[in-house]
């Protein structure tokens, strides 16, 4: 079974805090952390119920926001 409880994602660098304070607004739909600064690389932990939200979420944020596979 594919359980699906994190999201890749890629951001200029300088997004990455205004991602962090926008995904905690939703309710803390997901935690952010970052992975590597310099190459806005981020994982977001969801929950498998809140996946899908988290994902539409990116996706229309003010800013693009690039969902990239599972970088382990």
């Amino acid at each position: 079974m594919n359980v699906k409880n994190e999201i890749y994602a890629v951001v200029r660098p300088e997004k990455i805090d205004k991602l962090t304070k926008l995904v905690e607004a939703y309710d803390h739909l997901g935690v952010v952390s970052t992975l590597d600064r310099e190459a806005g690389l981020v994982i977001v932990r969801v929950t498998p119920d809140t996946f899908t939200d988290v994902e539409q979420i990116l996706q229309n944020l003010p800013f693009y926001v690039e969902i990239v596979e599972n970088k382990e």
